[in-house]
């Protein structure tokens, strides 16, 4: 089942370091998803000045459970990067 994840980072002041802090170990298991085909694409939202704001990505899993165990142990939710997740089923057209 795939999965459509829009996540905003904290807009406090510490924000922006927290992420960078976390940003290595978070793209290392994306990097991994994406070689067992889970991650089927990702990026970065960025904010009007064009800097990291959050993230989006289309993955797949076989469930939300399965989805939100992944989630529970991503640096970005650990390292108190991603504030608000937003998760809503998604089908692939192209």
């Amino acid at each position: 089942m795939q999965f459509l994840v829009v996540a905003r980072d904290g807009t406090d002041e510490g924000a922006p370091g927290r992420r960078l802090a976390a940003r290595e170990a978070h793209l290392a298991g994306v990097r991994r998803m994406a070689e067992d085909s889970a991650m089927i694409c990702g990026g970065a939202l960025l904010d009007d000045a064009g800097e990291m704001a959050g993230s989006a990505c289309i993955v797949a899993f076989d469930d939300r459970a399965a989805l939100d165990a992944w989630l529970a142990s991503d640096p970005y939710v650990t390292g108190d990067v991603w504030r608000e997740i937003e998760v809503t089923p998604f089908r692939r057209a192209v």
